[in-house]
């Protein structure tokens, strides 16, 4: 009983300083996160503890781009119809899938370029500095890749890969948090790389700042090299099923989290995933 107590407490100090796995072990800078095996290369990890005197929950799903392939699936593209992630999943045979990214009032089209294969769903360019591209136009070029316009030339880049999401940059090629502070709090949803080349998505539920989202991120040990905004508030949603697990989350506006919607809201636009075949040797 006194060795329960103890790790109780343990427990709750070490939440004061750094984070726990709802899996059940301590992570901190340095040291290796219990990941959830999903299924091979699909980790998932999700976490509680408390920032600026407030409890906070996040989900990071980590994939292998390796093991799996890209999919950008938009409303334009397939029928005009907006469903929920799990629907995007379902319908389309994908094992995760995430909202793309803010779309305009017309419900259908991103607010910046946005581009699969031969279908445009967004032309023009916006002034936002991060930009996610996959399926390159062969294997000279990685699986997919977060363009950082500040420090890469993405004209470059235009021209060898087939699928774009742009969005707002959330975190520098320099590993900066280059979000201003703000007042207004809601749930997020980013997708990042790290610096193994692994694409991970990241999602908040409880309602906080842009700017103290990243730099609770910065703070956790997954090796960030850089991440992009993709929706806030009840659109930031995620879909996730494997033979091992189920997860999905879809968010609030900051002040309506002890009254949130009852259930997720469609979205035009998903990025999505799927197993590669195994390569016979």
């Amino acid at each position: 009983m006194r060795a329960y107590i103890l790790l109780k407490i343990l427990g709750f100090c070490l939440a004061a300083f750094g984070l726990i796995s709802l899996f059940g072990d301590f992570a901190f800078t340095g040291v290796t996160i219990p990941w959830k095996e999903a299924d091979e290369g699909l980790l998932v990890a999700e976490f509680e503890s408390v920032f600026d005197n407030a409890p906070y929950e996040i989900t990071v799903v980590k994939v292998d781009p390796q093991r799996y392939s890209f999919h950008l699936l938009c409303a334009t593209q397939y029928g005009k119809e907006s469903l929920t992630t799990k629907e995007w999943a379902l319908k389309y045979q994908m094992l995760a899938a995430v909202n793309a990214g803010m779309f305009q009032q017309n419900g259908l089209t991103s607010v910046g370029f946005m581009k699969n294969f031969g279908h445009v769903n967004n032309p023009r360019l916006s002034n936002a500095n991060t930009i996610l591209a996959f399926n390159p136009v062969d294997e000279n070029f990685p699986e997919i890749q977060l363009v950082d316009r500040e420090c890469q030339d993405f004209n470059y880049f235009r021209q060898k890969y087939q699928s774009f999401v742009q969005s707002i940059r959330m975190i520098s090629c320099n590993q900066q948090n280059v979000w201003s502070r703000q007042d207004s709090k809601w749930s997020t949803l980013a997708v990042a790389m790290d610096t193994q080349g692994n694409i991970l998505f990241l999602f908040n539920r409880t309602p906080l700042s842009v700017h103290d989202f990243i730099e609770i991120l910065l703070s956790l040990p997954l090796s960030l090299k850089s991440a992009m905004y993709l929706e806030g508030g009840p659109q930031a949603s995620l879909y996730l099923s494997t033979s091992s697990m189920t997860l999905e989350r879809y968010g609030v506006w900051g002040g309506l989290e002890k009254n949130p919607l009852p259930f997720p809201l469609a979205v035009p636009n998903v990025i999505g995933i799927s197993k590669k075949p195994r390569v016979k040797n």
